[in-house]
């Protein structure tokens, strides 16, 4: 039996399906090369996720506003000294495509694979949103076949936790906001932006520390992709 009426459930990626710190330690000769640029590129997401913040997602400017990517790129520009152009280009090739290649070595989560065949069986709709492009990294994680959707958050103009993202992938799905189940491992990104969406909402979490901290975030909190499981199908 499926819990509440859930006809969907919808995951992050980067922290969700596999641990951030297999990554980190992949990306350790980037991190030493490139450190002042990625400071930057950090830096100029968290002025656009304040920015959107401020302003919501009813009052925002359509999708066909300015484009996000170009947005981006100034505000790294205008902290490196470089051309908006020229950092535009090397966002693409280092971190949207230089990344990619090394999900050939990430182990995912325990489980993941057997909870997203066994939803697919009970006749559930699974969708993704990621805030960075997620096909590639799907490819290479041997999980491409398992989405009706999958969807990149910077493509609807608006990062998590604005609930755009969220709406166009229920939308995506056919499935409305309030059935859908949202998996992520950030509070405010992943809970937070679902919850504004109408979405139910689900937190991995391994720490007591960070389970006492988000405890009330999320309508659940798991540490196993198989209690997750359990959960959605009881």
């Amino acid at each position: 039996m499926i819990r509440n009426s859930i006809e969907g459930v919808a995951y992050d990626l980067d922290g969700t399906l596999y641990p951030n710190y297999r990554l980190n330690l992949a990306l350790i000769p980037f991190l030493l090369r490139e450190w002042p640029f990625l400071l930057a590129f950090g830096k100029a997401r968290n002025i656009i996720r304040a920015a959107q913040e401020s302003v919501p997602a009813k009052d925002a400017a359509p999708k066909d506003g300015p484009d996000f990517y170009a947005v981006q790129a100034r505000l790294i520009a205008g902290m490196v000294g470089a051309e908006p152009a020229l950092i535009q280009e090397k966002v693409e090739t280092l971190i949207y495509r230089g990344w990619e290649p090394l999900f050939k070595k990430i182990k995912l989560f325990p489980a993941v694979k057997e909870t997203l065949g066994a939803f697919r069986d009970a006749g559930l709709r699974q969708g993704l949103l990621s805030d960075f492009p997620p096909e590639r990294k799907l490819e290479y994680l041997g999980l491409s076949a398992y989405w009706d959707a999958a969807l990149c958050s910077e493509r609807s103009g608006r990062l998590k936790p604005d609930p755009r993202p969220f709406w166009e992938l229920a939308e995506a799905l056919g499935v409305s906001p309030e059935r859908l189940l949202y998996v992520g491992n950030s509070r405010r990104c992943d809970a937070a932006g679902a919850k504004r969406a109408g979405m139910k909402t689900a937190l991995i979490s391994f720490s007591p520390r960070f389970l006492g901290r988000n405890r009330g975030a999320a309508d659940f909190i798991f540490h196993d992709y198989r209690q997750l499981l359990n959960y959605v199908l009881s």
